[in-house]
């Protein structure tokens, strides 16, 4: 992580060393577009910590633990599947997911179905790509999320 941030110092020095005003103007823009969508991700991460101490960790364990696989399985791409979460929130959630007993193939499916099937926005999408995109790009990122967490499970041994 410390070479990206190094690679982008260097590249924020070129970009200031080139035009000073451009690279000036899209920081401002970059800023502001982090702070309209602040609130949100606050409000996010809140929810989820809260729901997360609420949730006692049995229950968690229980449902996408490692006590039955193919049920945490399940449960995993259906939570996946409806619950709208950007990856810089879902990728944390699935770390805090992990250190709880979780299995890499649940978390696998989780974090893909959350980023690729869109049961929650199906409406929007419908709307502006019609029914039949919509429902083949639905059943595809679901198809590609279950071999993801399949090749995932095989991976880390937890399947086979």
């Amino acid at each position: 992580m410390k070479y990206l941030y190094a690679l982008m110092f260097l590249a924020l020095c070129l970009s200031l060393s080139r035009d000073y005003r451009r690279t000036g103007k899209g920081l401002r823009l970059a800023l502001k577009g982090l702070l309209e969508i602040l609130p949100v991700l606050l409000l996010m991460i809140i929810s989820i910590s809260v729901l997360l101490f609420l949730v006692p960790d049995k229950m968690i364990a229980e449902y996408l633990g490692s006590n039955n696989k193919f049920t945490g399985f399940c449960f995993a791409v259906l939570f996946g599947s409806i619950t709208i979460m950007p990856g810089f929130i879902a990728f944390p959630l699935c770390g805090i997911l992990l250190k709880k007993g979780v299995s890499y193939m649940v978390l696998s499916a989780f974090s893909t179905t959350l980023m690729m099937v869109g049961i929650t926005t199906y409406p929007l999408e419908r709307k502006y790509f019609g029914t039949k995109v919509t429902i083949i790009r639905n059943a595809a990122g679901l198809f590609i999320a279950i071999i993801v967490a399949v090749i995932t499970g095989i991976f880390y041994k937890e399947l086979f």
